[in-house]
């Protein structure tokens, strides 16, 4: 197979799996997050394959590996004159439509000329002989990523423009001109929401533990309530304050990173996800969530005015509907019960994998919440 600089262009959706309990940093960490030197990386072997295809890189390369647990991992690489990020799959088996890192930089590659803050690519390898998996690499962008809500080290009074930042950058995402930019076939049109019930109910009947009558009350109103809307749009998957990178003064975003679950749907999936994890999850729960903070007192949004933002952002008729809200708790729900599933079975990709996986009840029973404020 001969290395290529562009990936595959395959119309499929991404296949949910751990990742989502992790939390992917592409620009500047203290050295508590680095690995020195990764072990899983022919470092010789890479250098000399990417001396023959990438400017500027010499005969030796340095390898930083980024902790935390990247779903796929990643590194700081430098090449002499140079200062990049790798990524790559991770290795051993996999199912084939995860780790999915040839979406990750088509995507990337295709945005580079839109109103979307993407780093630069600079490579894809789909031979999997040169380091033991596909790499993709990419320019490093210098920047802050903020994974708290609450933005604790910013100055109260600027708090609220970086989430108006965040409500630009996503409607930028829903504006582009998929057809423009060559991802017209980066996933299926129309129908979205009930592929999504249909996939995240059958995920729930293979890794469910126990009966819960709240996710069955979930699977039984989802279906029954689907939205006329139906159109479609780029989506990035997991859209949040925690996988953005922003000026490192400015509350600007420089980078929109982990493309990872990116692909053709409806835009208010997008927004309601973001919503899900910043108003609906609380600060001690996964995704340091504003749920119970006294939000004016902090300076920071309340989610209408987020979603305010974007509708006004993206010219998109408005509002976010319950539905898709109800959705987002449920499919995160899932994930989370999956992520439990493989806890029990001793399959954990890390350490917090249990305490993650007990939120799947707690995000059921915030859907059910919803539904019955809109019959009470």
């Amino acid at each position: 197979m001969v290395p290529r600089s562009g990936p595959p262009r395959p119309a499929r959706e991404p296949l949910p799996h751990d990742r989502r309990h992790v939390r992917p940093t592409s620009g500047p960490v203290s050295p508590m997050t680095m690995i020195t030197p990764p072990s899983d990386i022919d470092a010789q072997a890479l250098a000399t394959y990417l001396a023959a295809r990438v400017d500027g890189a010499g005969p030796a390369v340095s390898l930083t590996r980024l902790g935390g647990g990247q779903s796929n991992p990643t590194y700081f690489l430098d090449t002499g004159s140079r200062h990049l990020v790798l990524r790559k799959r991770p290795a051993g088996t996999l199912l084939p439509s995860a780790h999915a890192v040839d979406r990750e930089y088509r995507v990337q590659a295709a945005l580079a000329d839109t109103g979307v803050a993407v780093p630069r690519m600079v490579h894809f390898c789909e031979d999997p002989a040169v380091i033991g998996t596909q790499f993709y690499v990419m320019e490093r962008v210098d920047g802050r990523v903020l994974h708290d809500n609450a933005l604790p080290d910013i100055p109260i009074g600027d708090r609220a423009a970086y989430f108006e930042a965040l409500a630009r950058m996503l409607a930028a995402i829903h504006a582009v001109d998929v057809a423009a930019v060559g991802l017209g076939d980066y996933g299926r049109s129309g129908g979205f929401a009930a592929r999504q019930i249909a996939r995240w109910t059958k995920q729930w009947q293979l890794s469910a533990a126990a009966a819960d009558p709240a996710m069955e009350r979930l699977i039984d109103w989802l279906p029954r309530n689907l939205p006329e809307d139906d159109r479609t749009t780029l989506v990035h998957g997991d859209f949040r304050l925690g996988n953005v990178m922003f000026h490192p003064t400015e509350p600007r975003i420089v980078a929109v990173l982990d493309w990872e679950l990116s692909t053709l749907g409806h835009p208010l999936a997008d927004l309601a996800h973001s919503c899900i994890y910043t108003w609906m999850m609380r600060p001690e729960e996964y995704g340091r969530g504003l749920a119970g903070l006294d939000r004016a007192a902090l300076g920071l949004p309340e989610m209408d005015a987020f979603c305010r933002a974007y509708f006004e952002a993206s010219g998109q008729a408005g509002p976010l509907t319950r539905f898709h809200l109800v959705l987002a708790l449920f499919r995160n729900a899932v994930i989370f019960e999956g992520i439990a599933a493989r806890a029990r079975q001793g399959n954990a990709a890390s350490d917090d994998a249990a305490e993650v996986g007990r939120l799947a009840p707690a995000l059921a029973a915030r859907g059910v919440a919803l539904i019955e404020e809109a019959t009470a």
